[in-house]
């Protein structure tokens, strides 16, 4: 069996699918407990709706780009693991650079003619291997969330708040610099993408455009890879 016929054989198809199909029902089972609890907390029908929708929309954005990067993992590790992988994952970067260190462990670059079962194998242990940390610190530190929680914050919901926002810019703010200090065409992504951003908040607050607020991210994120794309740089 060649390499290609391994990665896209029934055996991975099933085994792959198996994972998916948990994060699947724990999704949902998440979402049905969610919208049980919505009422409980005074929400209104209406506003738990909004919710979900804008949480959808949000996500397009994102998802276009995972997708847009399972593309590559596909050609190098075979169509179910890439499904798989970014399905519980999403980290585009984490997977191929995992897989990259599992084949060169064994002399064979990632997605060279060189692949054979054993360098398969052992990228795609790296990347299991890698992300097993954390599973496991999750699994020990989920149950003393809370109590870290209340002495970061001390019960302060503002102050949790402000500490959420703060992560979250954080988070994005070293994803962009890495690209900005590169000086190609990612950088004129980022810029573009908070260009873009910046103009439709604008008018979404002057013109009071609501729908702009749930598709925004989408909105950039996207319009930033194209006009990027079609730069002759």
């Amino acid at each position: 069996m060649s390499v290609s016929e391994l990665q896209n054989s029934g055996v991975m198809w099933v085994a792959c699918g198996i994972p998916v199909v948990l994060v699947l029902v724990q999704a949902i089972v998440f979402a049905r407990k969610a919208y049980q609890a919505g009422p409980k907390l005074g929400l209104t029908q209406e506003q738990m709706r909004a919710g979900m929708r804008s949480s959808a929309i949000t996500a397009i954005g994102p998802s276009v780009v995972i997708l847009s990067g399972m593309l590559s993992l596909l050609v190098t590790m075979g169509g179910p693991v890439a499904w798989m992988r970014l399905s519980l994952i999403g980290s585009v970067m984490f997977e191929s650079l995992a897989a990259g260190f599992g084949t060169a462990s064994v002399g064979v670059e990632l997605g060279s003619e060189q692949m054979n079962e054993l360098a398969y194998t052992m990228g795609l242990w790296t990347m299991i291997l890698c992300s097993v940390g954390w599973v496991i610190f999750a699994t020990i530190s989920a149950n003393q969330m809370d109590k870290i929680q209340k002495r970061v914050t001390g019960s302060n919901p503002a102050r949790l708040a402000a500490l959420s926002a703060a992560a979250v810019i954080g988070a994005f703010a070293s994803f962009c610099a890495q690209n900005l200090v590169k000086v190609n065409k990612s950088s004129i992504a980022v810029i573009l993408g908070g260009a873009i951003m910046w103009l439709m908040m604008t008018i979404c607050e002057k013109k009071q455009v609501k729908w702009l607020r749930d598709w925004g991210l989408t909105i950039a994120i996207l319009g930033s890879m194209i006009i990027t794309a079609l730069l002759p740089l």
